[in-house]
């Protein structure tokens, strides 16, 4: 039986900061479970090679000594050896064109790919994830954005006190400074040219409630997105309220038969049968906080097409869109790039259709950090471990040689096994199609 495991150092983004494991957890797995951990050296993660060191790891210059391997994001092209475990996010389930060469690469080198977004109990509620981190710090970095964009216009405004997510020192930090700014709001009121402010949130999941954590400490006023349309009617409304929408799958399409009636699970089978109608409440909205799953099966949220028109028949109301999904070409059509955290904003100009980096030009501003739990690196990371800790043991120990219906892994593992020595396991079958 295997006992030693490596985690890997993160190379993909240069302020990649997380890790898997943490080293109060490494440290549990060396003396509860006899586990010797390698640690690969890193400069830049949030948990230092000294506490590393402390736990009873092994720091070392490379980790793939290790028969199974931890990681966060993808791996470079080349690292993967014969028959060996890794586990990571590997954005591929989704047969992601970009990550193909790298699927195809672990196939050929027969591993074992445990992939986390799968890791998921029987009725498919995932486990292990960072979606609500993703979601705080899209939301921090949302705010600072529209006060900077708004700033752009001329605009000042209490977000302006905001900045980016990971030049806060902690989660609390940041908590601190827009609880302040939601008490400035509520005391003094908005510019009357921005009233009424309303954020519209996709989805309701884990990204979701993150986000809508942080805009929870802003004097809020929730509204269904029948009550947004009739909101720009209402006489009086005051300027120290900011109005919040959360949209769900029937609120963004209708069946295509106008005497049918929508049905969720109908929805996800066959949403070809829908046609999508979010685009009526964009007219509405200040800030779109994007964060609801999507694939190409499905209709587009925001389309090129629709913001075109929009911009040529006036100076709409929709200044920021923070793309926590992060699809390239996805249900924003106009999020061409998932950004960096070092430049992670663009403004796209819709009748141009051209994006520019930063917050200057015209248009709309785009946040779509692609790695935005990293923003919240230290609590991000001891959330995910959390969840991970008691995995880690029986994945390093499983003997993956066994036949598929024999390898002994914990339900949720045994789901999440994309590849097996090379093969697909039978849920994932159908990432063949993409290759």
């Amino acid at each position: 039986m295997n006992k030693m495991i490596g985690i890997r150092y993160e190379d993909k983004y240069l302020m990649e900061r997380r890790v898997a494991i943490i080293p109060q957890h490494a440290k549990k797995l060396i003396e509860n479970e006899g586990l010797e951990i390698l640690v690969e050296k890193s400069d830049k993660r949030i948990f230092t090679d000294d506490e590393f060191a402390s736990s009873g790891a092994k720091v070392v210059d490379d980790v793939r000594e290790a028969p199974v391997i931890f990681g966060v994001k993808e791996m470079p092209i080349d690292y993967f050896e014969i028959g060996k475990t890794y586990v990571f996010f590997s954005h591929i389930i989704k047969g992601q064109s970009y990550n193909m060469p790298l699927l195809r690469q672990m196939i050929k080198k027969k591993i074992n790919l445990i992939e986390y977004e799968k890791v998921a109990d029987e009725s498919g509620k995932r486990l292990i994830f960072f979606g609500r981190f993703a979601g705080l710090a899209g939301m921090i970095n949302s705010l600072w954005s529209l006060g900077m964009r708004l700033k752009e216009k001329g605009m000042e405004t209490p977000f302006l006190r905001i900045k980016q997510s990971h030049k806060y020192n902690s989660l609390d930090e940041a908590i601190e400074v827009i609880s302040k700014v939601g008490q400035e709001i509520a005391e003094k009121g908005l510019p009357e040219d921005l009233t009424p402010l309303v954020i519209g949130f996709t989805g309701y999941g884990n990204v979701s409630n993150g986000a809508q954590e942080i805009v929870a400490l802003l004097p809020i006023k929730e509204v269904s997105p029948q009550e947004l349309m009739e909101l720009k009617n209402r006489k009086n409304l005051p300027n120290n309220v900011v109005y919040k929408v959360v949209f769900k799958e029937k609120d963004m399409a209708v069946p295509k038969d106008g005497n049918a009636e929508f049905e969720l699970q109908d929805y996800y089978h066959h949403p070809e049968k829908y046609t999508g109608i979010f685009e009526q409440y964009l007219p509405h909205l200040t800030v779109l906080m994007n964060c609801m799953y999507w694939d190409e099966r499905y209709d587009r949220i925001v389309t090129k097409d629709y913001l075109e028109k929009s911009f040529k028949e006036g100076n709409p109301k929709l200044t920021v869109i923070g793309d926590v999904t992060c699809d390239p070409d996805g249900s924003i059509e106009c999020t061409h790039i998932g950004t960096a955290i070092e430049d992670p904003v663009f403004v796209y100009d819709p009748i141009a259709r051209k994006p520019t980096m930063g917050f200057k030009g015209d248009g709309l501003l785009i946040m779509s950090v692609d790695i935005l739990p990293s923003e919240l690196p230290r609590e991000s990371s001891i959330a995910f471990s959390n969840a991970l800790l008691n995995y880690v043991s029986e994945i390093a120990g499983a003997d993956y040689s066994a036949p598929f219906e024999n390898l002994e892994l914990p339900a949720p593992i045994k789901r999440a096994l994309v590849l097996h020595n090379g093969e697909f396991t039978p849920d994932f079958e159908y990432i063949k199609e993409y290759l």
